[in-house]
């Protein structure tokens, strides 16, 4: 087989960057190890409405699982911030279902789409990639393209093969846990989050509303933590009297939330999404970077493909790292210093804080929440926080 562009990987970037690229004319091939595209998920499935006009994603109630209307965050102790929007900001997808449509999109545009068909290598010619071998239900197959697309997750085989350095250390990576359950007592037009070196250490306990009485409950902990996310887990439902006796579903995964690949594009091999750690650091929630990262990604393979210039792919590496690597570096760096915060910090931050700074903090404006909280008179009180506040600035 000959395209040319192959995409490994049907997850968020893959489908945006073979959708744009065959939309542009040229000839693509996605390709997903999965026999039902979408299927696990490995996510909360919580998106911003902005997404869907931003990347030309029809807003299909197929896949539109529940509109979400904002947030409220719990502390250690118990204190709460509320903020809820008279729209809706968010919705709560089915991601089974959105993914395979990102892939329909795709094959709409153009593209051929082939699921159960998993890339096992790289074929070198002259000292390059020339394509993949693969297997496509189980029969090997292999698959030549002027430029490869590894969008293949967090553990990409073809980004590493091509020669991408994508090793990141164990504690650069967040392990979650996941189950969709029936549950009650929580307002499901609001995300709910809960923070607390006991209760989730470096991340959060999420309940993601999918109906009135069913939501995705999970965690996100520093992988490298000697008791698991499921520990722990486990243990916040206990303590709330939560019975996870109505478990629809299990999901586990590995977050990358300590930094981003280096080189996206390396001769003609490019690599997008989870495999290029392109996940914001804060949340975890990877999707949105996903999308921009493939279609900054695809912008520059159909300018690569119109010019027989392949030299032009770097300009993605270039592009991306001045944008969005340059907004999530910031974001890292935030993260770093609230790993820092005592459960006292976050009792404190969160009794001071008001919806008009929850707002700035969804918004990614942290700068504006810190210079009002080193106003605060509990604040002034102690060094230890003016400088640990200091150093997101």
């Amino acid at each position: 087989m000959k395209y040319d562009v192959v995409v490994v990987g049907a997850g968020i970037a893959g489908p945006i960057v073979a959708r744009n690229v065959a939309k542009a004319g040229f000839s693509v091939l996605l390709i997903d190890k999965k026999p039902a595209i979408g299927t696990p998920k490995q996510c909360a499935e919580g998106i911003s409405m902005t997404v869907f006009k931003k990347y030309d994603i029809p807003y299909d109630r197929r896949y539109i699982n529940r509109e979400i209307y904002g947030a409220k965050l719990y502390s250690p102790s118990g204190y709460e911030l509320e903020l809820r929007y008279k729209e809706a900001s968010g919705v709560i997808l089915e991601r089974k279902v959105f993914d395979k449509m990102l892939a329909y999109y795709a094959a709409k545009a153009g593209a051929d789409v082939l699921a159960r068909t998993e890339a096992v290598d790289v074929i070198k010619k002259g000292g390059r990639v020339a394509g993949i071998k693969a297997k496509h239900e189980d029969e090997p197959v292999e698959i030549y393209a002027d430029v490869i697309v590894a969008a293949d997750g967090v553990e990409s085989k073809i980004a590493r093969k091509a020669g991408i350095n994508t090793y990141a250390p164990p504690h650069e990576f967040d392990s979650s846990y996941e189950y969709e359950m029936l549950i009650e007592g929580f307002d499901p037009d609001l995300i709910h989050l809960w923070f607390g070196n006991e209760v989730a250490p470096r991340g959060y306990v999420w309940v993601f509303p999918k109906d009135e009485d069913r939501a995705n409950v999970g965690i996100g902990i520093n992988s490298d933590n000697p008791q698991t996310a499921k520990y722990y887990l486990d243990k916040w439902l206990k303590e709330n009297n939560i019975p996870a006796k109505k478990l629809l579903e299990i999901n586990v995964g590995v977050v990358p939330v300590g930094g981003f690949v280096k080189e996206l594009a390396k001769d003609n091999v490019v690599v997008v999404g989870d495999a290029a750690r392109q996940v914001n650091p804060m949340h975890g929630g990877g999707m949105a970077e996903a999308m921009e990262a493939g279609t900054i990604a695809s912008k520059w393979i159909v300018k690569a493909l119109e010019e027989e210039n392949i030299s032009l792919l770097q300009n993605y590496t270039k592009e991306w790292w001045e944008t969005d690597g340059k907004r999530l570096e910031k974001v890292l760096k935030v993260r770093k210093v609230t790993e820092k915060l005592t459960d006292e910090d976050l009792d404190l931050f969160i009794q001071v804080l008001g919806s008009a700074d929850a707002e700035k903090i969804a918004s990614g404006n942290y700068g504006g929440v810190i210079k009002a909280l080193l106003k605060h008179p509990k604040v002034i009180l102690s060094p230890r926080r003016i400088k640990l506040l200091r150093e997101l600035l």
